[in-house]
């Protein structure tokens, strides 16, 4: 009973909604009254959870009593007794903590349908009034930090236990980074950091790959079980990950030379760039799909495809042939398995280790976006073998075609195909009954008069874009997507803006990769070797700077703070970058670049961690999901870009740099006044 009452909000605001169509009410008397409503919802949810603190701090103090007579005596049989006391306590934090949790998800859904039925800034208004006021309530249920003390008491009893066992003094301040082993201690704070999105590196790097982490208590209720987990198979997409980054960037520092010898214009390199990427937005789709019946198969064809456009890249310059070239890299985009890589990771790996791999996932990316420019520098040779050229131009398709040549034959003999696509349709069906039987039950009780759990299970989880209606069919209103238009349907505003932020950041970030070769020879004269260290170390910032906001940063500022403020330091480097004298110097253009790429980088983790909370249920799985969607934005991104590029060029090499800084910062300050439009919605 102490639950937000989610189906009778859900029936008020249906009628709201038929008393304001037929004039019975105002919108302001209705944001009033439900105002009221929603804060005897939270005043109950807030006065049982201080209860029950109150009630786990009385059972931590007593058996902090035992501890002191206990370790007088040194009775190994109950101290044992006594540390399942404290973790007996522990289990009971951890439904606490979820209880918070549900509630508070639960307000946001409300919030979000009551925007939506009404086309109000219901929201807007609520937050900024209840979670700023002295006595807010709202932040009790947001920033819990009672519960966190009591998680911080009951941690350090249960160290001091083990401790003092062990006849040592340490307590858990005295060494910070070393984490009591406790599987309890685990949970307690898996679920203090979910509710205070206080994260740590390894969970924001894997945000980035924009795999949703299930909220599965144990790992008895993982569906991926440790014996079909293939570990060989796991590392085989992770440097699939890797070699494809590499290919994509490798050609960045000499793409401007190699269109010259090819009777282009240095702009064009703009086009060979971006023609990845224009394969990549039919391929990512293609693959999603695919790898709902396989991942063998997609990655086999993956491999071939980029082999054969990296051999047609190489050939290009000795055939005299654009078209050729730009084919080759046509090629290498329609191979392009990210789409499966991050699928793989979703479905195929046990819970106990997907951040990791998540994390190793983004980490594949960005060594392989260092590595690739790196290794177009040492490639500065000229040498002929029975009329093929090799040099800078043609090497970095010769070394890729090779690498993935070698990358199938270990594919076909290594790689292990999952077991769950067949297990998958029999553990649907066994499921489909259980749902419909609550349903039922459910719908008895309401009538009955009593308040339903907004979380049950993880088959009954509301969907923010579900009717109201009562009669609705529970199976379809949970169903993923099945098409873009579907998938659309389910955007709301927040959703919405994340996207047009990850498409900013990308456009920003491909800008400054994609015509640095051209900007930095006309501007500066650097060779091919110095473009390519400039492209390494800008690289190489991408994992050092996420340790520290992972590590630091997000548990000082919420994510919707670092959010704007990495987006206003992205326009300021964007600002920085424009030429505004004749002279333009080094020291200007290294600078801007740092700081567009450093909080381009830092924008992407923020806004991937909020686009998974914003977003709907329904797009974290099936073809149409949340990871596509952000795919195909910023490689639409990416395809803009480029063709922005090659565009420029006509107007001069003079005239590029000013000309192709100006979208992005169009974009740029649309995505900030986006962002403070939809502020109070990122939380």
């Amino acid at each position: 009973r102490y639950y937000i009452n989610y189906k009778l909000m859900k029936k008020l605001l249906k009628q709201y909604v038929q008393q304001t169509q037929i004039g019975g009410k105002d919108c302001e008397q209705v944001l009033k009254e439900f105002s009221r409503i929603l804060d005897d919802q939270i005043e109950r949810i807030v006065l049982f959870l201080l209860q029950q603190q109150g009630h786990l701090s009385r059972r931590i103090e007593e058996l902090g009593a035992q501890r002191a007579a206990i370790m007088q005596q040194v009775d190994t049989s109950r101290v044992f007794q006594l540390r399942e006391d404290y973790r007996e306590v522990g289990r009971d934090l951890v439904k606490l903590l979820r209880f918070v949790d549900m509630n508070a998800t639960g307000l946001r859904k409300i919030l979000k349908k009551f925007d939506k039925r009404f086309g109000y800034k219901f929201t807007d208004y609520y937050v900024t009034t209840r979670s700023n006021h002295p006595y807010s309530q709202l932040q009790q249920v947001f920033k819990q930090v009672g519960i966190v003390a009591v998680a911080g008491a009951l941690s350090r009893n249960l160290a001091y236990l083990e401790h003092e066992h062990r006849g040592s003094f340490l307590s858990i301040y005295d060494n910070p980074s070393v984490v009591l082993q406790d599987p309890i201690i685990d949970q307690v704070n898996h679920a203090v950091q979910k509710l205070t999105h206080a994260t740590s590196f390894m969970q924001y790097l894997g945000q980035h790959a924009l795999i949703v982490q299930d909220d599965t208590p144990s790992g008895s209720e993982d569906n991926v079980d440790d014996e079909s987990y293939h570990f060989m198979s796991l590392m085989l997409n992770l440097v699939n990950t890797f070699l494809y980054m590499v290919n994509t960037y490798i050609i960045v520092p000499t793409a401007d030379d190699y269109s010259v010898s090819l009777g282009a214009a240095a702009t064009v390199c703009g086009i060979i760039i971006g023609s990845m990427a224009v394969a990549q937005v039919f391929s990512s789709v293609y693959f999603s799909a695919w790898s709902n019946r396989s991942y063998f198969r997609p990655l086999v064809f993956s491999s071939i495809m980029l082999f054969s456009g990296n051999l047609l890249y190489a050939l290009a310059y000795d055939l005299n042939s654009l078209t050729v070239l730009l084919i080759g890299r046509i090629l290498c985009g329609l191979g392009s398995a990210r789409a499966v890589n991050r699928r793989y990771i979703s479905d195929c790996v046990p819970l106990k280790i997907r951040l990791q791999a998540s994390a190793g996932f983004v980490s594949a990316s960005a060594l392989g976006m260092a590595c690739g420019p790196g290794l177009a520098g040492f490639l500065q040779t000229k040498f002929t073998i029975y009329s093929l050229t090799f040099n800078q131009s043609t090497l970095p398709g010769w070394v890729m075609s090779i690498a993935w040549l070698l990358y199938l034959v270990w594919l076909w003999f290594s790689f292990k195909e999952p077991e769950h696509f067949a297990k998958a349709a029999a553990e649907a069906a066994a499921r489909t009954s259980q749902p419909s039987e609550s349903g039922h039950q459910e719908s008895a009780n309401l009538e009955e008069g009593l308040a339903q759990p907004l979380l049950l299970g993880s088959e009954e989880r509301l969907d923010d874009n579900s009717e109201d209606n009562d009669d609705e069919d529970a199976k379809s209103s949970h169903e993923p997507a099945t098409s873009f238009a579907s998938a659309y349907k389910l955007l709301t505003p927040s959703v919405k803006v994340q996207l047009l932020i990850y498409f900013m950041l990308k456009y920003a970030m491909e800008i400054l990769l994609s015509e640095s070769s051209v900007v930095t020879t006309y501007y500066f004269n650097w060779d091919t070797s110095a473009v390519a260290i400039f492209l390494a170390i800008l690289g190489l910032t991408v994992l050092p700077v996420n340790a520290i906001v992972g590590s630091y940063v997000t548990n000082w500022f919420e994510d919707r703070q670092i959010l704007l403020a990495s987006e206003i330091m992205v326009l300021i480097g964007i600002i920085m970058s424009f030429r505004y004298t004749p002279h333009y110097s080094i020291p200007q253009y290294v600078s801007s670049a740092l700081i567009t790429f450093v909080f381009a980088e830092v924008l992407e983790g923020v806004n991937l961690s909020l686009l998974s909370r914003v977003m709907s249920s329904r797009l974290s799985r099936g073809t149409y999901n949340g990871g596509l969607l952000s795919t195909e934005a910023g490689t639409l991104a990416r395809v803009v870009a480029d063709a922005t590029i090659t565009a420029a060029g006509y107007l001069g090499t003079d005239m590029l740099l000013n000309v192709t800084l100006l979208p992005p910062l169009v974009i740029t300050i649309v995505s900030i006044v986006a962002t403070f439009c939809t502020y109070n919605t990122l939380y």
